[in-house]
């Protein structure tokens, strides 16, 4: 179920992706929270580096396992604008992080690709978060912001053509 405090998470989360898209990068974003409801650490996508592992989920996952006791990592919950890939499931999986909400799905963003006559960008396989880690509670997508999110990818579009 989401709750409000879900939905003022997730907005943030579209805010960063939003600043993504501004520096020229795709848009995605994440927040990790506390259980108290502290936001602990926030990133955006910085793929156009070159690096196209550094998806603000996996930084959240490499953050968490430096900064956050083991026995904590559980009880955080990751917000974020787009369902994991599988490389950012399995980093959050190894790291022990908790309850994972997502704006848009992998299955979403598929369609939109082959609506807009896109190939995707990567050969890595768009697996549902539960497909790749265990045990980890999952809510996704949220209606209201999967076209917010929808809109910036049609956007990061029009910018590259």
């Amino acid at each position: 179920m989401i709750t409000e405090l879900d939905k003022k998470h997730l907005a943030r989360c579209v805010e960063l992706a939003k600043q993504a898209l501004q520096a020229g990068d795709e848009p995605f974003g994440s927040v990790l929270v506390s259980p108290e409801g502290v936001v602990l650490f926030e990133d955006h996508n910085h793929v156009s580096s070159g690096d196209r592992t550094r998806h603000p989920e996996f930084e959240i996952a490499r953050w968490a396992a430096n900064n956050v006791p083991p026995a904590q990592r559980a009880a955080c919950t990751v917000y974020t604008s787009g369902e994991h890939c599988s490389m950012c499931a399995s980093a959050h999986g190894w790291v022990g992080l908790g309850r994972i909400v997502y704006a848009s799905s992998s299955a979403q963003y598929r369609q939109w690709l082959q609506e807009w006559g896109v190939a995707p960008t990567s050969k890595v396989r768009p697996l549902a978060i539960a497909e790749v880690v265990d045990g980890v509670p999952v809510d996704g997508p949220v209606p209201e912001f999967a076209e917010q999110v929808r809109q910036l990818h049609q956007e990061r579009l029009r910018r590259r053509t």
